[in-house]
Formats: structure tokens, C-alpha cells, sequence
């Protein structure tokens, strides 16, 4: 009697299990993209079934629709543009499974369409992609031929943006770009590109405010994080960067457009054999300003340039001065090693110059036995204290 009562008392509980399982799934309802038609064995175009399970989860009208990309399979997308605006407030993109582009001589619609991306999210609001997923962009077909390649995954005005739990690798040029997006939180990214791989920045931001960027791994052959015009209010936060370019703000002015950044808050990051570690670059004959922009607790270990603010980037060797106004810049508690000897060095323009720069607590090293460290500075004003080297060109 007691097993019998014990086998009903379990059925019951099962049953009650079902039963929210059922009701939360009706309140969440999930699209499984292999039930669209995905093949997903990394070598049929699933590109039909993602859009046509795309049209279902965007008109969704109950609760926070599901997009699952599941486990265990790899699936072939040709570039793709998701696009809102979507019917509920929260949609769920779940990459459990893997992405991959295709080689760059299969990808004509990218020259048909005249598309400059890859996988493209737009006008969504409350969009969340995470999963553990991988994202492969097949960069290596693009690296040695083509000057224009294409982005990755491309983020347009996407409010309330969340991306977490994702591996990138090999994009044909920057692996995430967020533009025109607001109040949004990326995190737990690892992105990877060989050293020598051109242009494949981690993550470029532009016309993007209220932006927070945390622990992520970044290894790259450009810069792991770029900030560009009209951004600002953006937080970067324990973020491994090497190797790469380091973390750039700009370039700024290119074309002599007029840029402006603020508010930028760079803090707890590491710099492992980067080209560059903290950096803001700007053209000669653009215009603007960045201001208000914190870097602090930088780690450096052999990096190249680990202090550089450079107002005469010009690969185009075009002589003209840059008026990009740079102020209110402040570096605090940033220490390790430097590959070269020059380690802080502040090139501002010859017009304006940069005001209101501050050091505190530098203690920058030569990674070469029997070297010394030393800093250089063109126009560039404000104080240092308790810096190694000695920053002659600032109020002391």
C-alpha cells in the first residue's frame, strides 16, 4: 500500500511539473529553427529557415518569444538581416549551436547585394542573444585579397541590448559593431583572431550611449574595443586584451567630419603584447572634441604604446592639423611593463593641443632588461603625480 500511494504521490508531483513546464513555455513560446527546415550540418544554406522562423519569433504577441539555435549543430548562413520592430517587448535569441560564414568564393550576395555585413540585427528593442554559441565569420578567406570586408554581426539601433556567453572567431574585418544602440550590456564575449589578421576589431562602437562592457577576452589583429563619433556614457570593464591594438577611442575626424565622445570610463583591463594599450587617436582636419574620458587600474604586460594619445593619425600623410579638441583626459593607477621606451607619449595637435590631462600613480617599466622609460609630449597640458617616468611636460 505504501509503494502505491508513493508511485501516486510521485505521478502527482511529475504531473505538477509538466504543468508549469507547459505554462511557462506558453508564456515564453519557443521556435526551434530545426523545425523551420535548418538542416544544420554546417554545409546545406539554412539562411530560408532562420528568416522564416525569424517572422514568427518577431510577430510573437505573448510573453518573450524563444529563438533556439540548438546544441550540437552548425548551420550555414549566407548574410542575413533580422529586422524589427518585433511585437513584444523582450525577444530571446538562444545560439546554443554554431554559425558559420560561408567562404568568401561562395559569397557573391555580398557583392550582388552590396552588403558590408554578415549577420545584421535592426530597429529591435529588447533584444537578447546569448547561449554559449559560436559565431565563425571564415575571415581567412577575406584577409589576403579584398580591402572591403565584411562585419560579422552588425547591432542597428537596438535598444536595451543584451549580448552575453558567446565565442567569436575570425571575422573578415571587425567581428561586432553596435551603432545607434542605447542602455545596452555586453558581457562574457571571447573573441579571437589570429595577430596578423587586418582590420578585425573586436568591437566598434558608434552613435551609442549608456553602453556596459564587462569581462570579456579579446585577442584580435586589431583593436579589441574601438569608441567612435557621438558615443558616449560607455563603461568598459575587466577586459583582457592581447593580442591587438588595444583600447582606442577614435579614430576621430577622419574626412574632417566633426566627432564627439564623453563621458568614456576605461577601468580594471590588461594589455598583454598589444600594439597599443590606452588610446585616443584622432585625424589631422577633422573637428570636435572627446572629453571626460577615465582610464584606470590598466595592467600592462610587454605592450607597445601603453599611454598614447596621437592627434596626427593620418595614414593618408595629408598635412593639416587636427582641431579634434582633447581635454579632461585622466589616467590613474596604470602600471606594468612597456615594450618600447618611449611609454607615455601625448602627440597633441599643434592648433589646439590637449588641456586638462592628468596622471596619477603611473608606474610604467621597460620590458627589456638594462632599459629605461621614458616620456614625450607635443602641446599637451595638465599635471602628473607619483609617475614613473617623470612626465616633464606637466604641472608637477
Amino acid at each position: 500500500m505504501k509503494s502505491l500511494f508513493a508511485a501516486l504521490f510521485m505521478f502527482l508531483v511529475a504531473s505538477l511539473c509538466l504543468c508549469v513546464r507547459i505554462t511557462a513555455d506558453s508564456q515564453n513560446p519557443l521556435f526551434n529553427v530545426m523545425n523551420y527546415g535548418a538542416k544544420g550540418d554546417g554545409q546545406s544554406d539554412d539562411s530560408k529557415a532562420f528568416l522564416k522562423v525569424w517572422q514568427d519569433v518577431c510577430g510573437a504577441t505573448k510573453g518573450s518569444p524563444i529563438l533556439l539555435i540548438p546544441n550540437g549543430k552548425t548551420f550555414l548562413l549566407q548574410p542575413i538581416a533580422f529586422k524589427g520592430a518585433c511585437k513584444s517587448a523582450t525577444i530571446n535569441v538562444q545560439l546554443q549551436g554554431d554559425l558559420v560564414a560561408p567562404q568568401r568564393v561562395n559569397a557573391w550576395k555580398w557583392q550582388d547585394n552590396g552588403r558590408d555585413t554578415w549577420i545584421e540585427f535592426s530597429d529591435i528593442s529588447g533584444l537578447v542573444v546569448n547561449g554559449g554559441g559560436k559565431i565563425d565569420g571564415q575571415g581567412a578567406s577575406w584577409w589576403k585579397c579584398c580591402s572591403e570586408s565584411p562585419t560579422a554581426l552588425y547591432f542597428h539601433n537596438c535598444q536595451n541590448l543584451q549580448l552575453s556567453n558567446l565565442t567569436h572567431i575570425n571575422s573578415p574585418k571587425n567581428h561586432i559593431s553596435i551603432n545607434s544602440c542605447s542602455s545596452s550590456h555586453i558581457s562574457n564575449l571571447h573573441i579571437f583572431a589570429p595577430e596578423d589578421s587586418p582590420n578585425t576589431d573586436g568591437i566598434d562602437i558608434s552613435a551609442s550611449s549608456n553602453i556596459i562592457i564587462e569581462n570579456l577576452e579579446m585577442k584580435t589583429g586589431d583593436d579589441c574595443i574601438a569608441i567612435n563619433t557621438e558615443s558616449s556614457f560607455i563603461n568598459i570593464t575587466d577586459v583582457a586584451c592581447g593580442p591587438g591594438h588595444g583600447i582606442s577611442i577614435g579614430s576621430l575626424g577622419e574626412n574632417g567630419e566633426y566627432a564627439k565622445v564623453e563621458e568614456i570610463h576605461v577601468r580594471n583591463c590588461s594589455f598583454t603584447g598589444t600594439q597599443n594599450g590606452v588610446r585616443i587617436k584622432t585625424w589631422e582636419g577633422g573637428s570636435g572634441y572627446a572629453r571626460k574620458i577615465t582610464f584606470e587600474d590598466i595592467h600592462l604586460i610587454t605592450a607597445k604604446n601603453p599611454v598614447i594619445i596621437d592627434q596626427h593619425y593620418n595614414p593618408r600623410n595629408a598635412a593639416r592639423n587636427s582641431t579634434v579638441k582633447v581635454s579632461e583626459i585622466t589616467y590613474r593607477r596604470v602600471h606594468g611593463t612597456s615594450a618600447v621606451e618611449n611609454a607615455i607619449k601625448l602627440d597633441c595637435g599643434n592648433s589646439i593641443g590637449c588641456t586638462n590631462i592628468v596622471l596619477e600613480d603611473i608606474n610604467i617599466t621597460s620590458s627589456v632588461p638594462g632599459k629605461n622609460t621614458y616620456a614625450s609630449c607635443n602641446n599637451a597640458h595638465g599635471r602628473s603625480s607619483l609617475s614613473t617616468p617623470n612626465i616633464s611636460c606637466l604641472y608637477n
